[in-house]
């Protein structure tokens, strides 16, 4: 028993450490992605409310997008993590070059529906005439930065895999500062009460900043980086790891279209509701995805380390990495609920609301706090360490179950036949994180993740 425990604590001691080099970085890579959007929503909502809800609705496209690079992206991370811990670096070039392969023609799609039909996308959202003539422009300028950001992401997520999260936090929070400053410029100083003009600017201001963090990838790949931007190549050895890239990266992309989907089509819900609720929605959602950041830090730094372990053979340490997370993915789901409470008197001094929509976001929010716990909980078990050890099937069947088979219908039916009260149908339509925690416990004791997926590539 004395010789278990003189093992365990050092074991614990350099999980931790490990494990924090990662998480802030990713963190405040998370925080810099939440807060591009928000900056936006936020800076908008200061002149008009119509503007920062037109944003915000037309964010679900960009969201959509979104969705994509999230499944290639961590499609890329599983492989790269294993294939790090063997220190394979000619087969993590590979799955670069694959994931920018596929995420540009993804990117592609999205920027000519985006510029030729912006109109027809509002429409989805809402039937509000202003809220689509402010969203149709906004969407139609920002969907430029659809053709830098699929390849930037791709590069920055197969590096903070190879454990360079400091390197991917600088790069996106120097774009981020770029962003806001580029925006105060637009909304305070070049066009104030103007908020046609200004969420011109604002648009223009996001297709910068993502050219600009392209150009910073380039850049590092070409001097400093140990993986370079290239064409897929075409032989045996890529034939299989496209099998794998596939293999691994089909159920957690469509996780995340089922799941990423059926957000949307709750947000389309809500925009057919009230205007006001649409206006109350965007502002909790920014305040809930910038307070579970860390959350979202510990999910995707320890399943980095845990992808890292399962490839060099360590199933002990990284079921013991898998038990540490699930203890820090509760602690940090509760400090963000607080967090949210905590900060919302200062939220409702930031932005402009009518009467309605703050009483409206004042019950958000404290659904919001609720909401946090369980999110955390999910997002480490189910999109981190599931994932990370090729178990990746279980969150496309949990999410489409839980939100297409009850969330979704439930929530249809609140809004239109029953006509519940807003503050009731937004509690209802955040169940889904409730219904799966108990489901994603149970799955990961049966311990079905602890799987080693590289292969031994000879090459020639």
């Amino acid at each position: 028993m004395k010789k278990h425990i003189q093992f365990e604590k050092p074991l614990n001691v350099n999980f931790r450490r490990e494990l924090m080099v990662l998480v802030v970085p990713i963190a405040l890579q998370n925080l810099v992605s939440a807060m591009v959007i928000s900056a936006d929503v936020f800076m908008l909502g200061m002149i008009s409310q119509s503007a920062m809800s037109a944003v915000s609705l037309a964010g679900q496209i960009t969201f959509a997008l979104t969705l994509f690079y999230m499944g290639l992206s961590t499609g890329a991370g599983i492989l790269t993590a294993q294939y790090w811990g063997k220190k394979d670096l000619k087969t993590i070039q590979r799955v670069l070059s694959i994931s920018c392969m596929f995420s540009f023609c993804i990117s592609v799609f999205f920027f000519l529906l985006s510029i030729s039909y912006p109109g027809m996308l509002m429409r989805i959202f809402t039937d509000d005439d202003e809220l689509i003539h402010y969203g149709a422009r906004f969407l139609q300028l920002n969907s430029f930065s659809y053709l830098a950001m699929g390849i930037s992401q791709m590069y920055l997520s197969v590096i903070r895999s190879m454990e360079s999260a400091k390197l991917s936090a600088w790069i996106s929070s120097a774009c981020l500062v770029m962003n806001i400053i580029f925006n105060s410029f637009c909304i305070f100083i070049f066009f104030p009460g103007k908020p046609e003009l200004a969420i011109t600017g604002v648009a223009l201001a996001t297709v910068c900043a993502r050219f600009i963090e392209l150009g910073c990838c380039i850049v590092h790949s070409v001097t400093r980086g140990s993986i370079r931007f290239q064409l897929p190549l075409r032989d045996g050895i890529q034939r299989e790891l496209l099998k794998d890239f596939f293999k691994y990266t089909m159920p957690v992309q469509g996780n995340y279209i089922v799941w990423g989907g059926a957000l949307t089509a709750t947000a389309a819900i809500i925009g057919h509701v009230s205007a006001d609720m649409v206006a109350a929605n965007s502002i909790s959602s920014v305040v809930k995805n910038l307070a579970i950041v860390l959350c979202g830090g510990i999910a995707s730094g320890g399943s980095v380390l845990i992808g890292k372990y399962l490839g060099e053979g360590e199933i002990e340490k990284a079921k013991h990495a898998g038990n540490r997370m699930n203890v820090y993915a509760l602690i940090f789901g509760t400090l963000a609920g607080c967090t949210i409470l905590l900060v919302k008197p200062l939220v409702f001094l930031m932005v402009s609301l009518n009467a309605t929509a703050q009483h409206y976001l004042d019950g958000m929010m404290y659904i919001c706090a609720y909401y946090c716990i369980a999110k955390s909980m999910n997002s480490t078990t189910i999109a981190g360490i599931f994932t990370a050890g090729g178990d990746s099937k279980f969150g496309f069947w949990c999410d489409a179950i839980v939100m297409w088979g009850i969330i979704l219908p439930l929530g249809y039916l609140c809004a239109f036949v029953w006509q519940v009260p807003p503050i009731l149908l937004f509690a209802i339509i955040s169940l889904d994180e409730i219904i799966k925690l108990p489901v994603a416990l149970i799955r990961y004791r049966q311990y079905k993740w602890l799987n080693n997926i590289t292969r031994n590539f000879a090459e020639t």
